[in-house]
């Protein structure tokens, strides 16, 4: 755990620690290669404009992540959040001056297809990856205390939107559907989008109304550590997980590109 490449100290993990105030990118890094890099820096720039006011040195940023990838086992998640450790409660809107600390952990063991129960929650600001995670997780929390791995959203509207830290995809007739509700766009779930439409699958971003789950033929989650994952069953119904065209999504996802850091 690094903050502008060198270790962070407790009292400057403080105001993220209690305040719970930045935004982050997640990237799976091997071999100091990241699929859709842009993508994840251009996150970065865009969210540090709405959270904290002011531009972000991108360059600064990826020599930070080399750094800390260089010294982790390949591969590895690095997680870049983008936080101010002078951040004052009561005057945010003042000029701030943000840090970047750059933390690394290993990929995360191939799991079984989760199981997904169900629950009406929007996070704040969706459409940024901020550090603001109580809800989310807590809906995780009373998910799992229900039985299930994990948790997908839907809106007051009965809408599928995302997960905590994910997107879903649903295959229905040959075609790829994307909730197309407030929700952040994933970096995941971007570039597979951009690979299925190229290779000739249908994919496109759809409204889906909880009543159209038992309708799917199958489904599945995204998201930059482990990639496209099937999904078993949301609120008990099962789903196929050998679904043809689930095959087709992690191949075109595993033939991806990456970019060098």
């Amino acid at each position: 755990m690094e903050l502008n490449g060198r270790p962070v100290t407790p009292g400057e993990l403080g105001p993220l620690a209690l305040y719970n105030y930045g935004h982050f990118t997640t990237m799976r890094v091997e071999d100091l290669r990241v699929r859709g890099l842009s993508l994840h820096l251009d996150r970065l720039l865009g969210d540090c404009r709405v959270v904290h006011g002011v531009e972000l040195d991108l360059d600064r940023v990826r020599h930070l992540v080399r750094r800390a990838a260089a010294a982790a086992a390949s591969p590895a998640v690095v997680r870049v959040t983008v936080f101010d450790p002078e951040l004052d409660l009561a005057r945010p809107a003042e000029k701030a001056h943000p840090e970047i600390l750059v933390t690394t952990r290993p990929v995360p063991a191939d799991r079984r297809p989760p199981a997904l129960g169900v629950a009406e929650y929007e996070r704040d600001l969706p459409e940024v990856k901020h550090s603001g995670m109580f809800g989310a997780l807590l809906q995780r929390r009373f998910a799992q205390a229900n039985g299930y791995d994990d948790v997908l959203f839907v809106n007051a509207r009965s809408q599928v939107t995302e997960g905590p830290t994910w997107n879903i995809g649903f295959i229905r007739g040959g075609r790829v559907l994307w909730p197309r509700s407030d929700r952040l766009d994933g970096v995941t779930m971007r570039l597979l989008d951009e690979a299925l439409r190229r290779a000739g699958v249908p994919s496109e971003a759809a409204d889906v109304d909880t009543d159209e789950l038992a309708t799917m033929d199958a489904a599945f989650v995204t998201d930059a550590a482990a990639g496209p994952r099937p999904v078993g069953a949301i609120e008990g119904a099962g789903l196929s997980v050998d679904e043809p065209l689930l095959t087709t999504v992690r191949r075109e996802y595993a033939a991806l590109p990456a970019d060098l850091l």
